[in-house]
């Protein structure tokens, strides 16, 4: 291979490459929708017919998967989610997670989350992964941390009454939490994004942590 190829892809597009014709909101409650109209540079040259789409725009979120390496066990939380009524269960189990306030960083965001949902202390935090859960038609980002925390902590209900919150928290074995997720039982993309990366990162976490 020659020593000049690209190693990582790059795309030739960046937001300079896309003409956003217009914005129209569609509704403004506690999320809200947008008609976009825009069009875009083609691989092959020239630019695309103009496109409509609805937009979802949820914000920026975070999420935390709160760790305790000394006694190898994660903190899970169960709470009632509107997308999954129509489910076996609408209460899934899933990781500490919130949506970023103005003026916060996503580091302030996993510890605030931590303590308001599972009423729990980090004391250190890696970042997994950022992603867009839905891009094909929503503007949600997702910042993905592991936070050390002491789990015997991590009893009882939590949540913030102003926002309807009645969230139990669980402390599992990491095993027992993977096996959630290769059951099937986890259902959230960040909690099992989050649980695999500990998979495959235990390890070091576990050593580095335990000396700190």
């Amino acid at each position: 291979m020659n020593s000049s190829s690209k190693t990582q892809l790059e795309s030739q597009f960046s937001s300079g490459d896309v003409d956003i014709l217009s914005k129209v909101s569609l509704y403004n409650g506690f999320f809200k929708m947008t008609k976009v109209s825009f069009r875009h540079q083609l691989f092959q040259g020239g630019w695309s017919e103009i496109i409509e789409r609805e937009l979802f725009e949820r914000g920026h979120a975070v999420a935390l998967l709160p760790y305790d390496p000394i006694s190898d066990s994660v903190v899970l939380i169960e709470q009632i989610r509107v997308g999954a009524l129509e489910s076996d269960s609408p209460w899934q189990y899933e990781i500490v997670a919130g949506m970023i306030d103005k003026d916060q960083t996503a580091e302030q965001v996993a510890i605030r989350e931590a303590n308001e949902e599972a009423g729990i202390d980090v004391s250190h935090l890696e970042k997994i992964s950022h992603f867009y859960p839905s891009s094909g038609g929503c503007t949600e980002q997702l910042d993905v941390f592991v936070g050390c925390v002491d789990a015997s902590k991590a009893v009882g209900i939590h949540g913030l009454e102003e926002e309807n919150e009645d969230i139990r928290v669980h402390v599992v074995t990491r095993e027992e939490a993977y096996a959630l997720v290769t059951r099937g039982i986890i259902e959230n993309a960040a909690s099992i994004i989050a649980l695999q990366w500990l998979e495959l990162n235990v390890s070091r976490l576990r050593s580095q942590w335990n000396t700190q």
